[in-house]
């Protein structure tokens, strides 16, 4: 009889980034694939609309260590606020430009980027719109993970309640920072890690 499997966690050390639900616009229809610049199809005559951001960061597990070949699927909706889903019944424009989803995978250091808009806010029902962020759903050798990352300096996070019951949510919060020399001077870059259990 094998041994069951135990893993201990550092308190001081990095913890897990919570999970968050599918939510209803996951894709169910054969979408452009993004990779590494979802703001630029190839094939579509212009960029997408709204202000640029370069979302990057690595994958660790809580021993700290890189997480390589972690299988990303990214997706969100345009800088109005609008899914490319056929239930969003969202009053805001589709982009053409712009397809919202991704697949990406880690490199040898753990590390991700990609280039992107800034999703849009947009309403769910009354007075409850769900602020901007983007879901990710990861598959490692050991553990999948769905999850969602948000902007700081947001109201609506506040407001939000997937946001708000999460567990430590402000690991949920990217990091942002100006361009580097080789970005677009108007863009935005964000930073975020994530923490998978083993990897």
């Amino acid at each position: 009889m094998s041994e069951p499997y135990t893993f201990e966690i550092d308190l001081n050390g990095p913890m897990p980034t919570p999970d968050q639900f599918l939510g209803p616009y996951y894709p169910v229809q054969k979408l452009s694939d993004g990779g590494a610049d979802m703001a630029r199809l190839e094939g579509r005559p212009g960029q997408a609309a709204g202000e640029i951001i370069y979302v990057s960061g690595k994958v660790l597990n809580l021993r700290g260590e890189p997480c390589s070949g972690v299988q990303m699927e990214i997706w969100q909706p345009n800088a109005a606020g609008k899914y490319k889903h056929p239930h969003d019944q969202n009053p805001a424009p589709i982009d053409p430009n712009f397809d919202g989803y991704s697949t990406l995978v880690t490199d040898a250091q753990g590390g991700y980027r990609f280039r992107t808009v800034k999703p849009g806010a947009y309403p769910v029902i009354d007075d409850f719109w769900r602020p901007p962020h983007i879901h990710f759903q990861l598959t490692g050798r050991v553990n999948r993970l769905i999850t969602q990352m948000y902007f700081p300096d947001e109201p609506l996070n506040e407001k939000d309640p997937v946001f708000k019951i999460a567990w430590l949510n402000e690991s949920l919060v990217a990091e942002i920072l100006p361009p580097t020399e080789s970005e677009e001077p108007n863009s935005k870059r964000a930073i975020w890690n994530i923490v998978l259990i083993e990897g």
